[in-house]
């Protein structure tokens, strides 16, 4: 009984401090997000993935540094204690959504890695400026531009796509995507879904999930305009062009990628092209230096969150603390 309360109880408090912690960052987003408007998208982007990865990143320090120790230290082996059927049903919960978040990861890794040999294969590599990663030509109805892979990215160009830009807009088109790769988005795009698939129950962490996506692709869209006003300009009309090769009713729902123009909405593609324009006529003033430190921002979250939890955990009193107050949770739940 002493493992089996004890694992019921980490589980039960993962999912506990994950929800918690997550209608948390999503009510803050609601009351402070309007005032991030006035950063750069880049800026707001690792906000929002910062306020994203934190609260299953709490949940797990805090289970590794506060609940395991106080348990192990203070429960006694021969406790009379059992499983109640409420505690029960909160870690049965946890362990769906925490195996469900490792499987569902796991085959949107395999299905990329099938996706990404598929397209190679039938693909022609081709070399264009302004990119460094592998870059392939593709036959595909749908007007793609997008990087594909987390740690070995890809970008695949749909033939449509290069016979309909101009040189001067394929170019500002790869720089987009320049921008996702210097901020690894795909790699955020991954541990983002994993934290919405541990957590079942509560759908709070969606809002944030847009908010992101549309965060990202505008700080993509500033990365290229950081160049000039030309490219800016340019940039808009590739993506008018590429909005109206799009067949209604289609998207490009693909595993792990970043998409030029994907699966937004018209209007979301309009408000992308209003805003570079705007950049264009105002003389854009890219922001390297704070970009650079809000990149760092969610890492620095993390780093934090452990630093503090390692100090904690020398703190007997504070454990003894914890360990009674985990008793009066299993009397309530009991």
């Amino acid at each position: 009984m002493y493992e089996l309360l004890g694992i019921s109880l980490l589980l039960a408090t993962l999912l506990i401090v994950n929800a918690a912690a997550s209608l948390a960052a999503a009510g803050l987003w609601r009351l402070f997000g309007r005032s991030t408007r006035r950063c750069s998208a880049r800026i707001r982007a690792e906000i929002l993935f910062a306020m994203r990865i934190g609260p299953p990143a709490m949940a797990a320090i805090s289970v590794a540094v506060l609940l395991v120790p106080s348990y192990l230290v203070y429960e006694p082996y021969s406790t009379n204690e059992f499983v109640s059927k409420k505690l029960g049903a909160l870690a049965i919960v946890s362990a769906v959504g925490v195996g469900l978040a490792f499987w569902r990861s796991f085959r949107a890794w395999l299905a990329t890695h099938s996706l990404l040999r598929k397209w190679v294969a039938s693909g022609t590599p081709v070399q264009l400026s302004g990119i460094s990663i592998p870059t392939f030509r593709l036959p595909h109805p749908f007007p793609i531009i997008a990087v594909i892979g987390t740690f070995r990215p890809r970008l695949f160009i749909a033939e449509r796509v290069l016979a309909s830009l101009r040189p001067e807009e394929l170019l500002a088109a790869i720089g987009h995507e320049c921008g996702h790769l210097a901020a690894r988005d795909n790699f955020k795009r991954s541990l983002l879904r994993a934290c919405r698939n541990a957590l079942l129950i509560i759908p709070c962490g969606r809002s944030l999930d847009r908010a992101w996506a549309e965060a990202s692709e505008s700080a993509a869209d500033e990365y290229a305009a950081r160049e000039s006003a030309a490219v800016a300009l340019n940039l808009a009309a590739a993506l008018v062009r590429i909005a109206r090769m799009i067949p209604e009713g289609a998207r490009a729902a693909m595993p792990v990628a970043a998409f030029l123009v994907g699966s937004e909405e018209t209007r979301g593609v309009k408000a992308r092209v209003r805003r570079l324009i705007e950049m264009a006529s105002i003389g854009y003033q890219a922001q390297s230096r704070a970009d650079a430190i809000a990149g760092l921002m969610p890492w620095m979250s993390l780093g934090s969150f452990i630093l503090i939890g390692l100090t904690l955990e020398r703190t007997p009193q504070l454990l003894a603390t914890v360990h009674t107050l985990v008793e009066q949770v299993v009397s309530l739940l009991s």
